[in-house]
């Protein structure tokens, strides 16, 4: 760790909340400022469901950029630990950055938040993504409309797709960074441990292939880590789901819907870490398993009381 890490003057170090409604684009946002995937992205809504912390540098300044889960009704008690989640991000940072898609534009589920903002003010930023999905004439608009709920010290328009509004983003949040040390280490991208990016990388894929309740009602997890050499690892990881039907489908017919989730997990975990990865998933019946405070603990999340 340099002297600038250690607390040496001019370093200084912020803490950015992303909140926003589900598929408002937050865990895109974070890959793009950190520059690197440290988040899950499906087309999915409530894709993340707890807090990661992703890293970027700007000059001398450290900015944490923590992308909490979509905040939405909850319905089930892992909704709720998602939303208590994000608003627990929220209360942390040091600024708390609003993402509202300027596709959908003010929302139910936007207005709700901005309305909370509104009751209990705190430092906040709007950033209006998607803004290449959408004429240029429908952003001012928008903007002002939801500085009209909420007190915004700043607006700024971005697509983390195409990258445009991303540098000028960076470049506030680096300006407005008090002064101090440096949290984590200069080369560091995310808090995350890597079997937990590695669970995650695998959620994403169980996402992406399979459909209706299901990625909703299941969970993965790292179980086994092994090297294997300087360039190799050894990873098993449990998928755990409610029903034997789930599991079934979660197989597939000859196992063909596993093996898609699992060459494809393996293919970017490879990347990611720069090193073969001979990966095994196994999926086992767990009912009841999102009450389970167990597995609450391993995704990060509180479980709420009854």
């Amino acid at each position: 760790m340099n002297d600038l890490a250690a607390g040496a003057e001019g370093s200084a170090c912020i803490f950015v909340a992303l909140i926003g409604a589900p598929n408002a684009g937050k865990s895109t946002l974070v890959n793009a400022l950190v520059g690197t995937k440290v988040a899950i992205v499906t087309h999915k809504v409530q894709t993340t469901r707890a807090t990661l912390r992703g890293i970027a540098m700007r000059g001398a300044s450290q900015i944490v950029l923590i992308d909490t889960p979509g905040i939405f009704n909850p319905r089930r008690r892992l909704d709720r630990a998602m939303v208590d989640a994000a608003w627990g991000g929220a209360a942390d940072a040091d600024i708390t950055a609003v993402l509202v898609d300027s596709k959908k534009g003010l929302c139910d589920e936007s207005r709700v938040i901005l309305e909370r903002l509104a009751a209990q003010p705190r430092r906040a930023i709007l950033v209006l993504t998607k803004i290449d999905l959408v004429k240029p004439e429908q952003l001012l608009p928008l903007a002002q409309a939801a500085n009209d709920l909420a007190p915004f010290e700043e607006t700024f328009m971005v697509s983390a797709e195409t990258g445009s509004g991303v540098e000028g983003l960076l470049d506030h949040l680096a300006k407005i960074a008090p002064a101090g040390p440096w949290h984590f280490p200069e080369d560091d991208v995310s808090d995350a441990p890597i079997r937990s990016l590695a669970a995650e990388i695998t959620r994403e894929k169980l996402f992406l292939r399979v459909h209706d309740e299901i990625p909703y009602q299941s969970t993965v997890e790292t179980t086994s880590w092994k090297e294997l050499g300087p360039k190799r690892v050894r990873v098993e990881q449990t998928i755990f789901v409610t029903r034997d039907s789930q599991k079934a489908i979660v197989l597939g017919r000859k196992g063909e819907t596993i093996k898609q989730i699992s060459m494809a997990a393996r293919e970017e975990l490879s990347k990611i870490l720069d090193m073969r990865v001979d990966l095994f998933l196994f999926v086992k019946v767990r009912a009841g398993w999102s009450d389970d405070p167990e597995r609450y603990r391993e995704m990060g999340l509180e479980k709420p009381q009854d």
